[in-house]
C-alpha cells in the first residue's frame, strides 16, 4: 500500500480589509503609546536620574523629609476627602429628587447644575473673590460665618463643590434610576417603612454609584491646579506645587517626584473603582419594572424647595462671574461696559487665544472622535493581532487615571528632548491636540465601546457570507446606528478642549496660547474682571457649540434614526 502523499498547508490569504484594519489597530496603539506611556516614563526616568553623586530614590526621601512640601500631600488629601464629604450627600439629595419626586420642571433643574461643565473650574474661583474676596459683595456674611477671608482652604472646598458637583450628579442619577419597581411594592406590601426602605433598598441598590461618585469627585479635587492657584494663597496642595517646581524654580527632577506623588491617589482611586465595577451586578432584569415616582405633596414640595436652593447657588455663582465681567470698576462703578472684554481681547491681545482654543477644541473634537471610533471599532468588530489587543484596551484605560498636570509634565520631560526626532512638535498646536485627546481619551471610549456592543455582531456575520467589505458595513450600518453617539462624543472632547487648563498649562508658546491659561495669566496680573470676561466667554462659546450640537442631533435623528421609532 503506497504511502498517503502529504499535501503542503494551505496558506489562507488575508483581505486587504483585514490588513487595513489591523493598520488602524497598529496606528492606535503607537499613538497611545507615544502619547501617553512614553511621557509617563520619562517622568519615572526623570524622578530616578542621578545627580551629584545621588541615586534617583534620594529625590523622594528629601521631598518626604520636607515639612512644607509633605504639608502640600497632606492639605490636598484632607481637602479632596472634605469636599467629597460634602458634595456626595448634596448629588445624592438632588439625584433622588429628579429620579424619585414629582417636582416640577425636572428638566430645566438639572439643566442648570450643568452649567458648572460649561467654564473652566477657574470660573467658580473668580466669583468667589467677587462674593467673599477683599470687596466682595458678601464679605460681611463670609467674616459672621467665622472665616477671615476667602483664600485659603475655604474658598478651594468651596470652588471644588460647585465645580465637581456635575460630575458626582451624573453618576447618581445614573445610579438612581435603575431601580426595581418590584422590590418596592413588595416593601410597601410588608409594610415597611420609608425610612428603613430607604436605607434597605435605595442605597444598598446605588452603593456602587455613591462609590464611584466619591472617586470621581476626589480624583478632580486632588488632581486640579486652576482652583488653588486663584483662591488658594498660601495654602499650598500638590498641584501648586508641580507647577512652581517646573515653572518657577526650573526644578523638574523635584517637580517630576511630586508629580509621580500626584499621580499615586489618582491611579488609586481608579483601581478601586475598576474593582467595584468589576463587582457590580445588574440591577435590572428581564423581568424588572421601572420605577415610577407617585405624587406626595409634601415629599415633592421638600425636594422641589431643595433643589431650588442649589440651583440658586449655582446660578448665583455664575452669574457673579457674568456681572462683574460687565462691571465698569468693581465695586465703585457697577455701570455695564464691556471694558474687560476690551482688556483682555483687545488690550492683552488675547484676541488670537480664543481662537486658539476654538481651534483646538475644533481639531480635538474631530480627531479625538475619529480615533476613538476608530480604536472602538477594531477591537470590537474586528479580529486578528490577538496579542495587542490587550495592550490597546489597557492603554486606552490608563488615561482616566493620569491627572492633567502630570501628563503635561510628561510631555516637556519626552516632546522637549534633544533626542527625540518629534522633539519638534514642542510647542505646537498639534501637540496640544494629541495632550488633549489623550487626556479625554478614556471616557469617549467607553463610550463608544457601549455603543459599538449593543450592535450585534450578525451584522458582521451576515456580510461575510454575503461576500461584503467590513468597511461597506462600516459605511452602511455601523456608522449611521453609531451616529448620535459620534456627537456626544464631539461635543464631549470640544468642550473639554476649551475648558482644560491643567493638561495644556505646560505645552503652550506665545503662538498657541489658550484662553483657559489666559485667566491664569490674567488673574496673576491682578486683572480680574478681565479673567472674568474670558470665563465668560469660554462658557458662552461653550453653550453656543452644546446648542448647536443639540440641533445637529435633533436634525441626524430624523435622517439616520427612523429606525428607532415605531
Amino acid at each position: 500500500m503506497e504511502a498517503a502523499v502529504r499535501l503542503p498547508p494551505v496558506r489562507l490569504q488575508v483581505h486587504w480589509t483585514e490588513r487595513a484594519a489591523h493598520g488602524v489597530l497598529v496606528a492606535v496603539a503607537l499613538l497611545l503609546l507615544v502619547g501617553l506611556l512614553l511621557p509617563l516614563g520619562a517622568i519615572l526616568s526623570q524622578a530616578l536620574q542621578e545627580a551629584e553623586g545621588r541615586s534617583g530614590w534620594q529625590h523622594f526621601r528629601s521631598y518626604l523629609a520636607s515639612p512644607a512640601l509633605l504639608g502640600s500631600l497632606w492639605n490636598s488629601v484632607w481637602v479632596s476627602a472634605l469636599v467629597t464629604v460634602i458634595v456626595i450627600p448634596l448629588a445624592f439629595a438632588f439625584a433622588y429628587a429628579l429620579t424619585r419626586s414629582c417636582m416640577p420642571a425636572k428638566g430645566l433643574l438639572r439643566s442648570i447644575t450643568l452649567l458648572p461643565l460649561l467654564a473652566p473650574s477657574l470660573l467658580s474661583a473668580i466669583s468667589l473673590i467677587y462674593w467673599f474676596g477683599n470687596q466682595g459683595a458678601a464679605r460681611g456674611l463670609w467674616q459672621a460665618l467665622g472665616f477671615d477671608g476667602i483664600y485659603g482652604a475655604p474658598g478651594i472646598v468651596l470652588a471644588e463643590c460647585f465645580a465637581t458637583f456635575p460630575h458626582a450628579l451624573m453618576i447618581l442619577v445614573t445610579a438612581l434610576s435603575l431601580a426595581d419597581a418590584r422590590l418596592y411594592e413588595a416593601a410597601d406590601a410588608m409594610g415597611t417603612r420609608t425610612v428603613r426602605r430607604f436605607f434597605t433598598i435605595t442605597l444598598p441598590g446605588a452603593k456602587y454609584g455613591l462609590i464611584s461618585a466619591s472617586l470621581v469627585v476626589f480624583t478632580l479635587v486632588i488632581t486640579d491646579f486652576g482652583i488653588p492657584k486663584v483662591v488658594g494663597g498660601n495654602f499650598n496642595v500638590l498641584a501648586t506645587d508641580v507647577f512652581k517646581l517646573v515653572i518657577g524654580q526650573q526644578d523638574f527632577q523635584r517637580g517630576a517626584v511630586v508629580a509621580l506623588l500626584l499621580l499615586a491617589p489618582a491611579a488609586f482611586t481608579f483601581a478601586v473603582d475598576h474593582f467595584v465595577q468589576r463587582r457590580q451586578t445588574a440591577m435590572l432584569g428581564a423581568r424588572a419594572v421601572a420605577l415610577v415616582p407617585r405624587p406626595a405633596r409634601g415629599f415633592d414640595a421638600a425636594m422641589t424647595a431643595y433643589c431650588l436652593l442649589v440651583c440658586a447657588l449655582m446660578l448665583a455663582m455664575f452669574g457673579m462671574a457674568v456681572f462683574a465681567s460687565f462691571a465698569k470698576f468693581w465695586p465703585y462703578n457697577l455701570t455695564p461696559s464691556l471694558d474687560h472684554y476690551t482688556a483682555g481681547i483687545v488690550d492683552a491681545e488675547l484676541g488670537g487665544a480664543v481662537l486658539n482654543s476654538v481651534l483646538l477644541a475644533a481639531c480635538t473634537a474631530v480627531a479625538g472622535t475619529v480615533l476613538v471610533f476608530l480604536g472602538a471599532w477594531v477591537l470590537e468588530k474586528t479580529r486578528g493581532l490577538d496579542a495587542l489587543r490587550p495592550v490597546v484596551r489597557l492603554m486606552a484605560m490608563l488615561p482616566m487615571a493620569v491627572p492633567g498636570l502630570v501628563l503635561g509634565l510628561g510631555y516637556i520631560f519626552f516632546f522637549n528632548a534633544p533626542w527625540n526626532p518629534l522633539n519638534g512638535l514642542y510647542q505646537t498646536l498639534a501637540l496640544l491636540v494629541l495632550c488633549t485627546v489623550v487626556h479625554f481619551y478614556t471616557t469617549g471610549h467607553l463610550t463608544m465601546v457601549t455603543a459599538l456592543k449593543a450592535i450585534d455582531g450578525e451584522f458582521e456575520a451576515v456580510s461575510a457570507s454575503l461576500k461584503v467589505s467590513m468597511f461597506t458595513t462600516l459605511r452602511r450600518v455601523t456608522l449611521p446606528i453609531c451616529l448620535p453617539v459620534l456627537l456626544d462624543v464631539s461635543r464631549y472632547f470640544f468642550i473639554n478642549a476649551m475648558t482644560t487648563i491643567s493638561a495644556v498649562v505646560f505645552l503652550y508658546s506665545p503662538d498657541t496660547r489658550l484662553a483657559s491659561v489666559a485667566i491664569l495669566n490674567l488673574d496673576e496680573a491682578g486683572d480680574t474682571g478681565a479673567a472674568a470676561a474670558m470665563a465668560v466667554l469660554i462658557a458662552g462659546t461653550s453653550a453656543v457649540v452644546t446648542l448647536l450640537y443639540l440641533l445637529l442631533g435633533r436634525w441626524v435623528e430624523r435622517r439616520t434614526q427612523r429606525w428607532r421609532r415605531r
